[in-house]
Order: structure tokens, then sequence, then C-alpha cells
């Protein structure tokens, strides 16, 4: 009797420190002092650690923000984040219990205000099929949350060769160079990788395809995972694209923008990147290379991080890039309705809205989300879904892909 009940005590105490798994998407919005504000968590568990990204807006700012010092513990549920206010940082600290699809958190703000708030799971497809495959984990090591696919999530676009990046004789080749410039939007000198197409004339226009990175690179992340060069050199000379410059920028706006320490950290230095972008990182192309300047010769795609970006900035910019594309856009992107603020308007602009992909990666469920929305809306697009994971080869062959669409 006594080792069954020593048995039964050891079994309550391992079952109140097992972690309830809060991997997924969540939302709540609730009234403080500065006014209403919306917010969707992003949660990746492993175990009783908890790790994501916050999104936050409140009157009409949108901050994406690290999740820090996460834990789970059997329900009860805690983590901080990092507020702007007013040029201010205000510590964040969340505790609260889950309760199935809910959770119910006690917000403490800085040291001057305590708020109460509920936040709820979100589906993981806005579209909920009834016939979707059975969930599983996400790719890279469980990367992301549980996998649902849906009957549009498929692949529409043809696998293409591994060697679609590698270095050909008996072609002309253009010319990759780092250059640099100055910020005013951020303050300092920063840099960023332009790629020129073979036989560059200076008495010529191209056209220009901003490229950005994700949450744990910086401009040269691109070429290494697709060897920008030769990817567009082999591309033009098959024909199978319009020459054109290609610049990958740095998109962590701050001083220092190398991708070290706790990467997700500079997660709201991302958001920033749109000033700079805009206002220094354009300017400078167009002062410095032979390039058109209307919106129609102006594309901007990304990865992970970037792909959010793409979809946030070149979305919200419809006057400055007509071709946008979004390669398994990480949480940062914004909710589909805040990324649409005008359904006509964007079924006029948008020469192509390029949303890709793979059935192995964990954040499948932000661009099913984004698909979803233009599908309901009757936006055209193109969806493609491919079976990787969160990984280089998704990034190069999508790219690929797009390259071979814009400026047509």
């Amino acid at each position: 009797m006594r080792f069954l009940f020593s048995l039964y005590i050891g079994s309550m105490t391992m079952h109140s420190l097992l972690a309830a798994d809060l991997t997924g998407t969540w939302k709540a919005s609730f009234d403080t002092q500065i006014g209403k504000q919306d917010y969707t968590y992003t949660f990746n568990q492993e175990g009783q650690k908890l790790t994501g990204i916050a999104h936050s807006e409140v009157n009409g700012a949108k901050q994406t923000h690290a999740i820090e010092e996460g834990k789970v513990i059997g329900q009860e549920v805690s983590f901080s984040e990092s507020f702007q206010f007013q040029g201010n940082a205000i510590a964040i600290r969340y505790q609260g219990k889950s309760d199935g699809d809910e959770i119910r958190f006690t917000r403490h703000v800085g040291d001057f205000a305590t708020e109460e708030l509920i936040a709820r799971r979100e589906p993981a497809s806005a579209e909920a099929p009834t016939d979707a495959v059975p969930p599983r984990r996400g790719g890279r090591g469980g990367f992301g949350g549980p996998i649902t696919l849906g009957p549009d999530d498929k692949q529409i676009l043809e696998e293409p060769s591994s060697t679609i990046h590698e270095p050909r004789e008996g072609i002309p080749h253009g010319k990759l160079e780092m250059i640099t410039y100055s910020s005013k939007s951020v303050g300092n000198d920063r840099k960023m990788h332009v790629y020129t197409p073979p036989g560059y004339d200076p008495n010529q226009r191209y056209p220009v395809l901003y490229l950005l990175h994700g949450i744990g690179g910086d401009e040269t992340e691109w070429h290494r995972f697709a060897t920008i060069d030769h990817l567009f050199d082999n591309l033009i000379a098959d024909g199978k694209a319009q020459p054109m410059i290609v610049v990958m920028p740095n998109g962590r706006a701050q001083k220092n923008d190398r991708a070290e320490g706790n990467v997700f950290a500079s997660a709201p230095a991302f958001a920033a990147f749109e000033k700079d972008l805009l206002e220094d990182v354009i300017p400078t192309i167009q002062a410095r290379y032979a390039v058109h300047q209307g919106r129609e010769e102006r594309a901007l795609a990304g990865l992970s991080m970037g792909g959010g970006q793409s979809l946030n900035f070149g979305l919200g910019h419809l006057e400055t890039f007509a071709w946008i594309g979004g390669f398994s856009s990480a949480p940062n992107t914004y909710a589909p309705e805040a990324l649409i603020q005008d359904v006509e308007e964007a079924k006029r602009s948008i020469r192509l809205l390029y949303l890709s992909c793979g059935d192995q990666d964990g954040l499948i469920r932000i661009s099913q989300g984004v698909h979803a929305y233009l599908k309901e809306h009757g936006i055209p697009h193109l969806w493609n879904v491919d079976h990787h994971a969160h990984d280089a080869t998704h990034w190069r062959n999508n790219l690929y892909h797009f390259a071979q669409k814009i400026f047509r």
C-alpha cells in the first residue's frame, strides 16, 4: 500500500508539472490606459519552454515583439515582452492560466498598470476544411505549430532542379557587389548586396527586385541560400527572367544590425525597416543605378520574417510596389484584413501576389490565412505549397519561380 500511495503521489506530481500545449496562434482584444489594444500571440512550445512573437496594434500603431522568459508549468503560463511607447521601452509581464482554448492573463505594464485579458486560440486555417489532413508537428525540429492541410494547399509549380543556383560555363555573368549607404532613418551607415545583370548598361533602365531576409540573417543571407548571381545568370541566359537588378538590404533597422544574441529581440527593428526601405534604400538604388522608377518596375519579396515584411510593406504601399512575394511568411505578417484594407484597389493595382509555403513548415497557417482571405474576396494571387519545410530549398525554389513571373 505504501508503494502504491507513493506511486500515486508521484504520478500526481508529474501530472501537475506536465505543460499544456499552447503552440499556435492566439488573439486578444482589451482596453488599456492608452486605448484599445489588439494582440496576436504566436507561441512555439517545447516542453515547458515558451517562445514566439507578439504582434500588437493600438491607435493605428503596430509593433512586433519577441516573447521572452516564457514558461508553461501545468496550466500556468508566464512570459514577458518589451513594448515601445512614445520612444520608451516598457517591460510587460504576463501571468495566466490556460483552460483549453482560452488563457486568462493578468498583464503587468511596468510598475504603473495592471490589466486583465483573455487570449483565445485561433483555428490553424481560416478555411477549416472538413477534409483536412490530420495535424502533424512542424518541420525542422518542430518549428512553428501543428500543420493542417486543406484542399487548396497543393504544389502548383514544378519542382525545379537542384542545380538552378550552380555556376554554368559559356553564359554571360552579372556582378554581385556590397555597397554602403547612409540611412537617415536608422542614423548610421548600412550595407546591402546588389546584383546587376550580365551586360549591365548605365544608359539603359532596369526593373528592380528588393529581396528581404529572415530573422536570423542579414544582407548576405539570400546569397548564402540561393547563390543569387548564379541563379539569376542562369534564368536570364535561358530567357526565363527579364534582366533585372536585385537588391538585398539588411531588414533589421537598428544601429547594431548583426544577427547575434537573441535574434527574436530584434523583431521590432524589422517593423522599423519600412521607413528605411522607402526613404533610404530605394532612393539610394535610384541614385546609383540605372533603374526604372515606376511601381510597375519594382518588386518586393522575402523569406520568413522578410516574407512578412514584404506582404506588410508591399500591400501597404501599392503606389510603390506592383509585384509582391512572401515565401513561408513569419508571424510578423499582419492579419489579412490589415494587409488588404481596400479590396478593389488591391484588385486594380497588384500585378502579382505570390504566396508559398512548404507542407512540412509549422508556420504554414500564416500563409494559409492570407490565402483564404484573398480567395474569399476574389483577389487574384498565386498559392504554391511544396513538400519542403522552413528551409533554404523552399525559399530558393520559390524565388526561382517568382523571378520568372515578374516584370512581364
